[in-house]
């Protein structure tokens, strides 16, 4: 197992994040490739976008039993801008929701990010009406239908992939904001579960040597996952790292992909920074 490359990324992209909130003067690495293009953070937590969300509506809505579907809406739409004129979504009013996403795209303003997708269905003359009335309303009509049996972070996010949308990878992030909210703060599971995706399986790959493309069992992924988490603890606690949650891991593991992706020159990822090729 890559262990040891894989911390390296982990370590060296905090100490980009911890140097730079210090203020600390450009570069923040000597590495070309972190250097050059944009990587998320190695917590969650800490990412630009997810820091909105928690400030303006998950954490001020901690006790909330309805504070998850703030999430669904902030997760579907996650750009701040949008979510700022939208307001907090509870209760749900969808003509509200498709007025101000219309408004934003008939003003050539951002109204998504394209981090996770949702391609309207046929019938359906925008994204926005689509979201509205097949994802988020029958969601909201019955959400007390899918927090009746959120005891763990599994279960949650089984209850959520039910719904038109919510692939297995969009109802994972929705679980991880939701996991800091009382609904999910104590469930059994907290720091050992997260579902896969395609990056994370591909990064996964990488570290154990597999075939980039090798398909997983879920369980035999989650199982991998747990051992490659207990070898990398040690190590993030040696150099005073926080503790790394699973989620937290399989964001890193998708993240290690697309260095390694360019470290190999199979590709490079889309955002880099201004005035570098």
């Amino acid at each position: 197992m890559r262990v040891d490359e894989l911390f390296y990324w982990i370590h060296e992209r905090h100490s980009i994040y911890l140097k730079k909130e210090a203020g600390e003067p450009k570069p923040w690495t000597t590495d070309p490739i972190l250097q050059r293009y944009r990587f998320c953070n190695s917590y969650r937590e800490l990412d630009k976008v997810t820091q909105w969300i928690a400030e303006h509506w998950r954490d001020t809505h901690y006790d909330s039993p309805e504070v998850w579907f703030a999430m669904t809406v902030a997760r579907l739409v996650n750009w701040p801008d949008t979510l700022e004129e939208l307001g907090y979504p509870v209760p749900f009013d969808p003509m509200h929701f498709i007025e101000v996403l219309e408004r934003r795209k008939q003003a050539k303003e951002k109204a998504f990010t394209g981090v996770y997708i949702v391609p309207a269905k046929a019938g359906f003359s925008s994204k926005a009406k689509y979201l509205a009335s097949e994802v988020l309303n029958p969601m909201w009509c019955q959400r007390n239908d899918i927090t009746e049996s959120a005891y763990s972070l599994a279960d949650f996010h089984k209850q959520l992939t039910k719904y038109n949308g919510m692939g297995s990878f969009l109802a994972g992030q929705i679980v991880c904001d939701t996991k800091y909210t009382r609904l999910l703060v104590n469930s059994v599971d907290w720091w050992d579960w997260a579902c896969s995706g395609p990056g994370s399986k591909r990064g996964l790959n990488r570290v154990m040597d597999y075939p980039v493309d090798q398909n997983w069992h879920e369980s035999m992924w989650l199982d991998t996952m747990l051992d490659l988490r207990r070898q990398i603890e040690p190590l993030a606690a040696e150099v005073g790292m926080p503790k790394i949650h699973m989620q937290d891991l399989q964001n890193c593991l998708c993240e290690f992909d697309k260095y390694e992706r360019v470290r190999l020159g199979e590709g490079r990822p889309r955002n880099g920074y201004r005035g570098l090729p």
